[in-house]
């Protein structure tokens, strides 16, 4: 702290719109997409849906030099500090470490590095995230280049371009230490994660004869919920409503399946697995899977994850997706000793906290690291 305030100490910074301190702002376009010559070439195209927040070393799309010369889009240098313009990113903020082009829907700054560091544009304006959208029209509350190249950033000591461009790359490097720390963090969940997914594959998989399978219908009773009307629900009650997606419904002060169970989605987020470690009230589009005592009700959990693909791909998909009861009572279980169940549990249990837990896992870490990110970015930005 008393670093920081040394750095800031008797700064002055006057504010100046994106316009004033790039060299160019632009936005893209997008080649015919019925003209096969204009794509799957070797020229990078960056979509909105690809800027979130970070750096951008790659594209999923590759256009043509046919593409490129026949559309609005246009090759931009890299480190451009690029804003989503429309869509689900609107307000977005990315930074190309490669020269690409772009659609329509993106915003491509070009800094003039003689007065700012790109880089403390891009940490500033993620700062404004909530701020930019909120300029948006529309259903889809899109912006456009006016209102980009408007957007007013400080710049520190602007009387000493030499010193401003020294605060800034100090800014930036306190910043990026947090950024990185936080991208180390992700990248391991990443990889812990497919670590998982690896280890569950090979414990849940078993060989011909080596185990006892038998359908869900055969062992297992899949107990329907009943349904709560909206007025029914309670803001205080204890017990969490399940009805057609993950995230509870809202809270009653009664349940109707006991703790530690099994549900499957029916409609809506139809095909989804959850589990429950507490009692909780299952609505009518829940279907609770109440097991004999020679199976372990987390064992049944971690199986069914191995079969979600499976399970989704027999979702009817309508104005409301469903899937019928009659496809988890088919699906074929794997039944091991209760011993070997529990085994396989505790494995996966403790990848389990390491991957998801937001109270012990890294999930909680990465949500501590980005916090600590904002802290120190708002009180570094804030010139007052």
């Amino acid at each position: 702290m008393s670093q920081l305030s040394k750095l800031l100490k008797g700064v002055e910074a006057e504010w100046k719109t994106l316009e004033t301190i790039s060299t160019k702002i632009s936005s893209g376009g997008t080649p015919k997409t019925g003209v096969s010559s204009y794509y799957d070439g070797e020229i990078p195209w960056l979509r909105t849906q690809e800027v979130g927040n970070g750096d951008i070393w790659d594209t999923d799309i590759k256009i043509t030099e046919d593409g490129l010369k026949n559309s609005s889009a246009k090759m931009i240098p890299k480190n451009c500090v690029i804003v989503a313009m429309y869509g689900a990113t609107v307000g977005k903020i990315g930074v190309n470490k490669i020269p690409l082009c772009t659609n329509q829907a993106c915003a491509n700054i070009q800094l003039n590095e003689e007065i700012v560091h790109y880089r403390y544009v891009y940490h500033f304006l993620l700062s404004q995230y909530e701020y930019i959208k909120s300029l948006g029209a529309g259903s889809q509350t899109n912006i456009n280049a006016q209102i980009v190249k408007r957007l007013e950033i400080p710049i520190p000591c602007p009387e000493s371009p030499k010193k401003s461009l020294q605060i800034q790359k100090e800014i930036v490097r306190i910043l990026d230490t947090f950024s990185e720390l936080t991208a180390e963090l992700t990248a391991e969940l990443t990889a812990r994660k497919q670590q998982y997914s690896y280890y569950r594959e090979q414990l849940l998989s078993f060989e011909d004869g080596e185990v006892e399978w038998k359908t869900l219908g055969e062992v297992i009773t899949l107990q329907r919920g009943r349904r709560l009307v909206k007025n029914q629900l309670e803001e205080t009650g204890k017990f969490a409503v399940y009805q057609n997606a993950m995230t509870p419904l809202g809270y009653y002060h009664e349940s109707n399946v006991k703790d530690n169970t099994t549900f499957v989605i029916c409609a809506g987020a139809a095909g989804e697995i959850g589990y429950s470690d507490v009692a909780y009230w299952a609505a009518d589009d829940v279907h609770s899977c109440i097991t004999p005592d020679y199976i372990n009700d987390k064992f049944l959990y971690y199986f069914l994850l191995t079969q979600q693909h499976k399970i989704s791909s027999q979702v009817r998909r309508a104005s409301i997706p469903r899937l019928s009861k009659n496809v988890l009572e088919k699906l074929k279980l794997p039944i091991p000793s209760k011993e070997e169940q529990a085994r396989i549990v505790s494995i996966l249990d403790k990848f389990d906290v390491l991957t998801t837990s937001i109270s012990e896992g890294l999930p909680k870490e990465i949500a501590l690291r980005q916090q600590q990110y904002e802290y120190y970015r708002d009180l570094l930005l804030t010139f007052v």
